[in-house]
């Protein structure tokens, strides 16, 4: 049972999947837009950094680095202020709002002719990121049904993990042929399909009558809330120190050719996919245990290709761990999240991508001032370990608050009308 345009009603199983299918397309999309600057950084920098390039490009990709820090940034405003502000609009047309704002703040990193514009550009392009997905995972949790709140989260995530698969190597491959604004038009094309499949596949349901800003920003009053987000927002850092400046580590560490990049990043994807479902279906068992146990395989990933990133194969097989587990602790967080929360549902489903972008950006400026201070294409991946140790220390330190305080139910409402009583973490 859930809602259609008419009120309840039943939708078939075919229909249930393809609305799930139009709900990842968007993590899809959102997977290539975000992501497909690692790739194509060099090429960036060449092209809108040509004067500081021709000089050092170890410098221009250092600074080329902050165009992920922008998006990053965009995320990390419009996820909570857009998810508060929005939360009792009808989700389906929020989601065709977000979608709108994609595929023109795409277009316009395109077509922008310099560097300080694109920066603007990706800053406004990255505003309906974490909106989307914490509503997309509202919904998939809806349709899902109870019990399979994390498998829903990772089910729209898994849109985010196959683009590192299949979209984000595409279309780097299509950017270093044919130029870097031919693969952000190609992303904006992907966005205006999803917004057709999302209209056409996912049915009507309401947003929260009773939701109020008020009500969703009391999230922050909640001392768990930001235990979440600074596990998320330093922990997942880790990644993104690594992944900001995977081609030159590949090309430069490694020796591979350029064109192997986007082999590196099938690589990647292929860790996160796998993670990301492994993520969703053990948090739902035990989100405290989940986090514990990706994040300690986070930190040896991390050691292992610091210490082979210079062979081929080392590479690779460091990089599939770092992806995958890193993969498994986002709906991990998440659920910790929607359970700290407790009534502010809306605003906790989008906080979580507002946390993993803040430790997008972290990791690249991190990363990028190592480069820049002469210290090599590995230094992130060291970096990247002390943000991971990080989040396991804040992981600790939250989840013994629990103990102190003893465990609680929290009731999560679903569309259906279905509540589901959870713990807190465990």
């Amino acid at each position: 049972m859930t809602l259609s345009s008419d009120g309840p009603t039943t939708l078939s199983p075919a229909r249930i999947r393809f609305a799930l299918l139009a709900l990842a397309l968007g993590g899809f999309g959102i997977g290539a837009t975000e992501f497909v600057a690692m790739g194509l950084l060099p090429d960036i920098a060449r092209d809108l950094l040509p004067g500081i390039y021709a000089r050092s490009p170890e410098d221009a990709n250092a600074s080329a680095g902050w165009i992920i820090s922008a998006y990053a940034l965009g995320v990390v405003v419009g996820a909570p202020t857009i998810a508060a502000a929005a939360a009792r609009w009808p989700r389906r047309r929020l989601l065709l709002a977000l979608l709108t704002a994609f595929t023109l703040g795409t277009i316009a990193s395109a077509l922008l002719p310099t560097f300080e514009l694109v920066l603007v550009a990706r800053f406004i392009a990255a505003l309906p990121h974490g909106a989307y997905f914490g509503i997309a995972s509202l919904v998939a949790a809806s349709l899902m049904g109870p019990g399979k709140r994390a498998r829903g989260v990772a089910l729209v995530l898994s849109g985010l993990t196959i683009a590192n698969v299949i979209g984000v190597p595409a279309i780097t491959w299509l950017g270093q042929a044919a130029g870097w604004r031919i693969a952000y038009l190609a992303v904006a094309a992907i966005f205006a399909l999803t917004f057709a499949a999302v209209l056409l596949a996912v049915p009507w349901q309401a947003g929260d009558p009773n939701a109020t800003m008020k009500r969703e920003l009391r999230a922050f009053a909640r001392a768990q809330v930001w235990f979440a987000l600074g596990i998320g927002a330093i922990g997942f850092g880790g990644l993104f120190a690594v992944y900001s400046y995977v081609a030159p580590l590949a090309t430069d560490v490694t020796g591979l050719a350029p064109s192997f990049v986007p082999v590196v990043l099938i690589v990647i994807g292929l860790g996160m996919t796998v993670g990301n479902l492994v993520g969703g279906a053990l948090a739902d068992r035990s989100v405290r245990r989940s986090m514990y146990g990706f994040f300690v395989l986070l930190a040896a990933s991390l050691v292992l290709l610091g210490l082979t990133a210079s062979n081929p194969v080392g590479l690779c097989i460091g990089l599939f761990l770092v992806g995958g587990s890193a993969a498994a602790l986002s709906p991990t967080i998440q659920a910790r999240l929607m359970d700290v929360a407790r009534d502010s549902q809306s605003i906790a489903a989008a906080l979580n991508h507002s946390a993993l972008n803040i430790g997008n950006s972290l990791g690249a400026v991190l990363g990028g001032l190592a480069i820049a201070g002469g210290l090599g294409y590995v230094a992130p991946v060291w970096i990247g370990l002390v943000l991971t140790i990080a989040g396991i220390l804040l992981a600790l330190a939250s989840f013994a608050l629990d103990r102190a305080r003893g465990r609680r139910g929290i009731a999560v409402p679903y569309a259906t009308g279905a509540v589901e009583v959870v713990g807190e973490g465990y």
